[in-house]
């Protein structure tokens, strides 16, 4: 019997391996400039698919507020690609937006660098919190390669799924809540785990930060946000004028504006279209694409300048099926007839199902986000100052990592 597989999604350095278990020789040197490339390519991968996912997120609910994190969602769909072989591979491959030159070795040396990075970065940094963590959740009966232990030996736990299904889900869940810092709780339901289960893929991210130049909460008054040309509410808009990145993209027919949190590393950037213009929020997305974004969040693609920013208080939580999206950006037979034949060397696990859940706050103070995944005008002349950045209409807006190049969260808002 095809055992059930949950695909949960919650949002090192070289290793040398005795045995050939990505390619057919997973020890062959990677020279600097290899190293480097395969890194690059990883997250401009990423990039590509954050931006294509977040407007299929937004296809699922295009009249209300959505968030996610496509970091955790990414993560997660790389560990199916470690383990998946042949023609699921390849579909896998191809949703991460990774080139078809970079090998499986490749990329899997990218990502435990950047698991690297990040346990450094972790270890010095004070200025934001940044976890993030991937299991692979394995049933004890399941036969697995002694090369994929080697491989995962950080990320593979074996869990008795088919005499306690039921504490194995709360084990999940409790451990999604304690590296989420207890933002994201029950992201598996009750049921959602059963004896048939063997194998739950899972990435839990959590995110805190102070914005470098703070709102002053006397500052916060009532608002009009429009929410569409007929319909709008009140909210507590957070003001303040300073010194900001800023600058109006004419291929996105949107105005751009960076708030960085404390340290400079991580920044929100907004994308705010024009107030009068008919379906302006989707005409930005349609246009954001990785060269757009690229151009717009690398260093001197925006302009510091004065300006004056009204941005809404909010908070957004948030959980959805994942399967339809990941299927309509390229998965195949992922969730159906899928090949994972490299985990166990049998093929005979499937996966059936993915779910995400995540949590962005807003404040005065700066942003406090989690997430998991269980698998307007033109001008030619510059404006007088200080531009006026004003969000009382729906904007896009992600949460960036200038130091790996990753999009952590993403998100629209379109009303309270």
């Amino acid at each position: 019997m095809i055992g059930k597989i949950i695909f949960v999604l919650a949002a090192a350095c070289v290793v040398t391996i005795k045995t050939q278990c990505l390619t057919e020789n997973d020890n062959v040197p990677q020279n600097t400039a290899g190293s480097r490339n395969a890194q690059d390519e990883l997250y401009t991968g990423q990039q590509q698919f954050s931006l294509d996912m977040l407007k299929e997120v937004n296809n699922l609910d295009p009249q209300s507020s959505i968030f996610f994190s496509p970091y955790s969602t990414y993560h997660t769909l790389l560990l199916s690609y470690f383990i998946a072989k042949n023609e699921t591979e390849q579909a896998v491959k191809y949703a991460l937006r990774l080139p078809e030159s970079q090998d499986k070795l490749s990329t899997f040396r990218a990502f435990r660098f950047e698991k690297y990075l990040r346990a450094m970065s972790a270890v010095n940094q004070t200025s934001y919190e940044f976890e993030s963590a991937n299991r692979i959740f394995v049933s004890n009966d399941a036969g697995v390669r002694d090369c994929m232990l080697e491989m995962f030996d950080d990320e593979i736990e074996k869990l008795d799924f088919q005499q306690n299904p039921e504490q194995s889900r709360q084990y999940i869940n409790k451990w999604v809540e304690s590296v989420t810092k207890s933002q994201i709780k029950d992201l598996l339901i009750p049921g959602s785990i059963d004896e048939t289960t063997n194998l739950v893929l899972a990435n839990a991210a959590y995110f805190k930060g102070m914005w470098e130049s703070k709102f002053d909460a006397e500052s916060t008054t009532k608002s009009v946000f429009y929410i569409s040309g007929s319909e709008k509410t009140f909210v507590d808009m957070m003001n303040q004028e300073g010194t900001f990145n800023h600058d109006v993209s004419e291929e996105l027919g949107a105005h751009v504006l960076e708030l960085p949190y404390i340290g400079n590393d991580v920044s929100m950037f907004i994308f705010l279209p024009p107030f009068a213009t008919e379906n302006g929020l989707d005409n930005v997305l349609a246009k954001l694409n990785v060269t757009t974004f690229q151009e717009l969040v690398r260093d001197g693609g925006l302009y510091p300048k004065k300006v004056f920013v009204s941005l809404p208080k909010f908070s957004v939580e948030q959980a959805f099926d994942l399967k339809p999206v990941l299927e309509s950006m390229g998965v195949g037979n992922l969730f159906s007839s899928g090949d994972l034949s490299a985990l166990t060397g049998q093929n005979n696990l499937n996966l059936s199902d993915a779910v995400h859940k995540a949590k962005i706050e807003v404040n005065e103070e700066g942003t406090e986000s989690a997430a998991a995944t269980a698998f307007f005008s033109f001008r030619s002349s510059r404006p007088v100052e200080p531009a006026m950045f004003v969000c009382n209409h729906p904007f896009i807006y992600v949460i960036f990592d200038r130091s790996s190049q990753a999009v952590l969260f993403a998100g629209v808002f379109r009303k309270p």
